[in-house]
């Protein structure tokens, strides 16, 4: 799964890294949970890619409520095209979330039990961005509010993640940016080509501060080795 990551920019180097035309206004931050208001880039048509901020956790558009949301913050690369939560978006409604990095826990025995190491994963190379494939959906609440909500696609570990988890997030290259964000692409099939680990070479990884672990905890200090 993925369940925090960190997008601290710098925002211009963000804009220029996407090709952003427009961008919605963002802080810096190093714990980005599950329910937080999030970056995310889509591509408006006549305009180009724009960065947008929504909901972390996919609310579906026939969902009764927003509950729902609450446990749809991922989608597996491998159900994705077939089930309801997330298969029109998957054909019509795909985004990139950006990310300087994302953590992930190691389970580790120590004394005969078991304890969560934090991790952090960053792009290789230095000022770089991971740009995570997401989705996205717009739901009308009964009392008529308009909300527009996210998740993160993910697939199976490479061998930098495989020590650490058996999940990671699906990352994208700069080539397949433009086809992964054109609504008017819908060969599905091509698309789940696409739903498979990141080059390994491509990421680092260290352990850090269990102070993450807790979403409240904020500040540069989190991605820090431990």
């Amino acid at each position: 799964m993925c369940g925090r990551y960190a997008l601290h920019g710098p925002q211009s180097r963000l804009r220029e890294y996407f090709d952003l035309r427009e961008c919605a206004e963002w802080q810096a931050r190093f714990n980005i949970a599950p329910q937080s208001e999030v970056l995310v880039i889509r591509q408006r048509p006549e305009v180009g890619r724009v960065g947008q901020m929504v909901r972390w956790g996919l609310i579906p558009r026939w969902a009764r409520d927003a509950t729902i949301g609450l446990k749809l913050n991922n989608a597996r690369a491998e159900t994705v095209a077939e089930k309801p939560s997330f298969k029109s978006s998957f054909e019509r409604h795909r985004c990139l979330i950006p990310a300087n990095g994302f953590y992930e826990w190691q389970a580790v025995e120590e004394g005969g039990r078991t304890r969560k190491q934090p991790w952090y994963i960053r792009p290789a190379e230095d000022g770089s961005f991971l740009a995570m494939a997401g989705l996205l959906a717009a739901w009308k609440s009964p009392a008529g509010e308009d909300i527009v909500s996210t998740c993160v696609i993910t697939t199976t570990p490479n061998e930098t993640m495989a020590p650490i988890h058996d999940r990671m997030p699906v990352l994208l290259a700069p080539g397949q940016f433009d086809a992964w964000l054109d609504p008017a692409w819908r060969d599905v099939e091509a698309l789940r080509r696409w739903l498979v680990p990141a080059p390994a070479a491509g990421l680092v990884a260290w352990p850090v501060s269990t102070r993450v672990s807790n979403a409240r905890n904020e500040g540069e200090d989190l991605i820090e080795p431990a």
